[in-house]
């Protein structure tokens, strides 16, 4: 799933005034369009141990997705990517090659120590890694031509990430929310099975008859477009691109080590 939203070359001014102008109906419609903000609460350490998982058994992003966001954010090549919360660097290192320079930011050190591992082994060099709080970086007013946020924007101060993503991008640049569906997301048998086992082995709280979880407060497409549309970005919009995935055992196992909820030392710990 990418998610994509647009800087306007003109600054958003904000109408505070416009909802004491419409009748009572088109009051409550944009009541229920406000943002519920949700502020995370992660530990620090949520993914420690996970990160040479994280690389290797997360799904890659489809290569249509990626040219699609290439593409759609007019990148010319010469520009400056930021990848927040980037983890081992899934999304810099695929998209290293479109851009002059890339900022990579996570909190978790040994996400960033594998994701320089990563680069020097296949010989990229053009890309800054730092270890910090995205919310806490500092960077030049428009220094970026698109800034990403690969599976983490629920794990963000999303209001505070927005608003500066809004000051980092060029004018008429992007900022894209990428995402995918999990091993335990669907309704096939096998899929069930895995998150039965999940269930007994950690605390992660299914619902019942498997399927795909409902989005958790502050997470899901719909939300992350409102996030976007009430900070001042433009275009708003959600595109899927789908892909096959072969799983096996040992993908299975090694995609639920990559998680903070599965992780290898908290599953070995229950059992």
């Amino acid at each position: 799933m990418l998610g994509v939203g647009l800087r306007n070359a003109a600054r958003p001014t904000p109408n505070t005034r416009a909802e004491s102008a419409l009748g009572p109906e088109q009051q409550e419609g944009q009541r229920m369009n406000r943002v519920a903000y949700v502020k995370p609460d992660f530990p620090r350490d949520a993914f420690a141990g996970t990160a040479t998982y994280y690389l290797r058994y997360r799904v890659p992003y489809p290569q249509a997705l990626l040219r699609n966001l290439v593409e759609r954010a007019g990148v010319t090549g010469e520009g400056r990517l930021l990848d927040l919360a980037c983890g081992p660097g899934r999304v810099a290192l695929a998209l290293v090659s479109s851009f002059r320079e890339v900022w990579a930011i996570d909190l978790e050190p040994e996400m960033v120590a594998v994701g320089q591992k990563e680069a020097a082994q296949r010989g990229v060099t053009n890309i800054t890694w730092m270890v910090g709080k995205a919310e806490a970086l500092h960077a030049p007013p428009a220094a970026c031509e698109l800034i990403t946020i690969g599976e983490a924007f629920h794990r963000l101060d999303q209001q505070l990430v927005a608003k500066q993503a809004l000051q980092w991008l060029q004018p008429g640049c992007c900022l894209a929310n990428l995402g995918s569906d999990g091993v335990m997301e669907g309704k096939e048998p096998w899929q069930r099975l895995v998150a039965d086992i999940v269930r007994r082995w950690t605390s992660r709280v299914r619902p019942s008859g498997g399927g795909s979880e409902q989005p958790q407060p502050g997470s899901g497409p719909t939300h992350y477009e409102l996030v976007l549309r009430d900070t001042g970005f433009e275009a708003v919009a959600s595109y899927q691109f789908v892909e096959g995935h072969t799983w096996t055992i040992e993908t299975i196992i090694g995609n639920l080590y990559s998680t903070s909820f599965a992780r290898c030392r908290s599953a070995r710990s229950r059992m």
